[in-house]
């Protein structure tokens, strides 16, 4: 029985989609630069959650979308388009710069052995729906035009305020977005922006006579209306999209659609760095790329994700990261062991781990179970499924041609010929073998 921690009611309960298609939306990057591991953790993430649903016998339609207009530098109604700062600083065009970020985000994604969602979407290409949205909250009353945009009145939604249990009192005070005195409330968002005079804006739409481009919230909205239909069963993102940015696409949907969104939501925790908060300013924006550079693979990064929970808060460090490795090569040698052994592997352990990762995916629970299970070859490939570590992949059985190195070098030692028993140690080790020497012979495993 698979349960989640839902954040629309604060409580963990059992799943239970709506069809025999389970229905997924997640949050997916702006494109307007490198994304950084902490970026990428939320990613890792829901790709457990995808797998897990997979095995326990659902099928999953999912949609990511990626955002190439419209998210502010400021998260809300103010500030510069993130691509149009993008453009600016390498001196290239928004399109260029989305083109370029899609390409590594995905190149990113391929290399943490993600699995690819069903649709990717790109909000610039569903400008007309977002339009077709609009008019539809304009038809139900939920929107008022300002000389800047179309702001939605979130007055006019009583539970605007219940996913994110907000204090709009303590709004109206100005303590989440700059009151305008356009805005008939503090808590009032764009649905559309207006491009005003001299304002630098190269993607830009005519919608109500003048040139704009849609508000940062609206493309999740519309683009879970087309590809998948609401109420989805599944919303992913991180613990920052609840106040504002999911907070606004419920009310979105309901102003447009009368309906809603998503009958579960899952947010992920932030990570921090060396105990700081990533910031450019500080230097700590690791790409995969800066991991490589240390002697670290993506799938090092992926194993240091899932050692914790999702909803946990994580300090990432390179020692933190190196034990991840470390521990990614003993799994790789318990498979080196099965090889050379080739005993039944452990029922109740893979038992076990189902049950953790079913116990709203936890992960970490599941890796403590591994870590002290024997699993058949078999088991080892249900344990790449379920977290997509290429275990088996980069744990080939050596060639005959290693194992008579590893024969030879027996028969040195036993003539005691040890000076050319080291030098077929060498002969191994430069084939990435170690061979440690036991009271039932010798047993091989890999060194890196």
């Amino acid at each position: 029985m698979l349960k989640l921690y839902n954040t629309l009611k604060r409580e963990t309960e059992e799943f239970k989609p709506l069809s025999e298609v389970v229905k997924i939306y997640t949050c997916g990057p702006t494109v307007y630069s490198r994304a950084h591991i902490g970026n990428l953790t939320a990613y890792v993430y829901w790709d457990l959650l995808v797998r897990v649903l997979k095995a326990s016998g659902f099928d999953v339609k999912r949609v990511l979308n990626l955002t190439d207009v419209g998210h502010l530098v400021s998260d809300g109604d103010e500030g510069e388009d993130k691509l149009e700062k993008g453009a600016e600083r390498e001196g290239k065009t928004v399109w260029e710069i989305a083109d370029n970020y899609i390409k590594a985000f995905m190149a990113d994604y391929r290399d943490l052995e993600l699995v690819e969602p069903e649709v990717l979407a790109r909000a610039t290409d569903y400008i007309e729906e977002d339009m077709r949205a609009v008019d539809l909250m304009r038809e139900h009353g939920f929107v008022y035009e300002t000389k800047d945009g179309v702001y939605y009145d979130t007055a006019k939604f009583d539970e605007y305020a219940d996913f994110a249990r907000l204090n709009l009192e303590g709004l109206q005070a100005g303590a989440r977005v700059e009151f305008s005195a356009e805005k008939k409330n503090a808590s009032d968002f764009a649905v559309w922006k207006f491009i005003q005079p001299g304002e630098r804006h190269a993607m830009r739409w005519d919608y109500l006579g003048r040139p704009g481009y849609p508000g940062w919230h609206l493309e999740c909205a519309t683009i879970i209306h087309k590809e998948l239909g609401e109420p989805i069963d599944i919303h992913t993102g991180g613990i920052d999209h609840i106040p504002v940015h999911h907070t606004n696409e419920i009310a979105e949907c309901f102003a447009a659609y009368g309906t809603k969104l998503s009958r579960y939501w899952l947010h992920c925790n932030f990570i921090t760095i060396d105990g700081e908060k990533i910031s450019k300013s500080l230097g700590n924006t690791y790409m995969l790329d800066d991991l490589a550079k240390q002697g670290f693979t993506a799938l090092d990064y992926k194993m240091w994700v899932l050692s914790g929970h999702y909803q946990s808060t994580r300090n990432f460090t390179f020692e933190s990261l190196a034990a991840a490795k470390q521990r990614r090569l003993n799994w790789r040698n318990k498979i080196a062991e099965y090889y050379q052994s080739n005993l039944p592997g452990d029922r109740d352990a893979m038992d076990g781990v189902m049950a953790a990762v079913e116990n709203n995916l936890n992960s970490p629970e599941a890796f403590s179970i591994i870590d002290n299970a024997n699993l058949s070859l078999e088991q080892w490939g249900l344990i790449d499924q379920l977290f997509g570590l290429k275990l088996l992949e980069d744990t080939p059985d050596i060639s005959a041609n290693s194992y008579a190195l590893i024969k030879e070098r027996e028969e040195a030692r036993e003539t005691r010929d040890f000076a050319k028993a080291d030098e077929l140690r060498d002969k191994l080790a430069e084939l990435n073998i170690e061979v440690n020497d036991t009271a039932d012979g010798p047993v091989w495993r890999y060194i890196k």
